[in-house]
């Protein structure tokens, strides 16, 4: 059975992430893995001090889990399996640990929380994690639902070096557990390039099974021509492949990661090549 990953801090973006999480395991028949990953508090002094021990946290931990289960359950009628598990750790490590471990369809987490402190610490943790987890990572906006389900997909693309830098069989693996349009948006700065026509059809071709329509759209800014053309188009889902390349420099760059992930109001998927 596919598994679903959420880690959570039990924080408002992390509920919402878990609610959008849990909408997605009912519709493609997947199970839920509620993770929380903890770290030992330590006072700031001339000699530092351990406020809480190991042992409390983990046993704190548990117990938040546990009641999460429990509602989570109750809501689902127990229609899906729900399993828990609390780590000591850092986030990305245990992720990539328990994803070996579970090769999980996707990690779901929330963006942004609603305080500063979500933001810096929930926020990172995010980013971190999309940098460098291999499974593809669902990036839930704040107070964004799963709603009628993933009817229209967007992947973002330059449209170069497609059959060395696009992971078609996993597009094809993750897409395929929705009915949906399969739209391939690229933004480019002046006209479209020449070598754009061949890339296209080299990925055309990789991508048969999804039906993929092309889009090529002249834009400025590459993170606001896909915002533009997903919300005029009402996509569910936007897709991004982290590379080596101009589109890795314009969407993973710090101030343009901010932007496309933890300003969007539509979820953003990575997937690795």
């Amino acid at each position: 059975m596919k598994t679903i990953i959420v880690p959570t801090d039990f924080s408002p973006v992390a509920i919402n992430a878990t609610n959008y999480a849990i909408d997605m395991a009912l519709a493609i028949n997947a199970s839920l893995m509620l993770l929380h990953i903890y770290q030992i508090p330590v006072a700031i002094t001339d000699t530092p001090l351990i406020l809480v021990s190991v042992e409390d946290l983990k046993a704190d931990a548990e117990k938040r889990l546990d009641i999460a289960r429990q509602e989570l359950e109750r809501v689902t009628g127990g229609k899906i399996k729900i399993y828990t598990e609390a780590r000591l750790g850092n986030v990305t490590d245990e992720l990539e640990d328990l994803g070996s471990k579970t090769q999980p369809y996707a990690i779901i987490m929330g963006t942004t929380g609603s305080s500063a402190v979500e933001r810096v610490i929930f926020g990172s943790n995010t980013l971190n994690v999309i940098k460098h987890v291999t499974w593809p990572v669902i990036c839930v906006p704040t107070g964004k639902g799963y709603g009628n389900g993933i009817k229209k997909i967007g992947l973002a693309c330059d449209l170069r070096e497609v059959a060395e830098t696009i992971p078609a069989e996993g597009l094809k693996k993750f897409a395929a557990q929705f009915d949906a349009e399969f739209h391939i948006l690229n933004i480019h700065f002046e006209e479209t390039p020449e070598a754009s026509s061949e890339q296209s059809s080299l990925l055309q071709a990789a991508l048969s099974e999804l039906n993929p329509q092309f889009h090529f759209i002249k834009h400025k800014d590459i993170e606001d021509g896909v915002h533009e053309f997903a919300e005029k188009n009402n996509l569910d889902l936007i897709i991004t492949i982290p590379k080596k390349h101009k589109l890795l420099e314009g969407l993973f760059k710090k101030s343009s990661t901010k932007q496309l992930i933890y300003h969007s109001h539509i979820p953003v998927v990575t997937l690795h090549n």
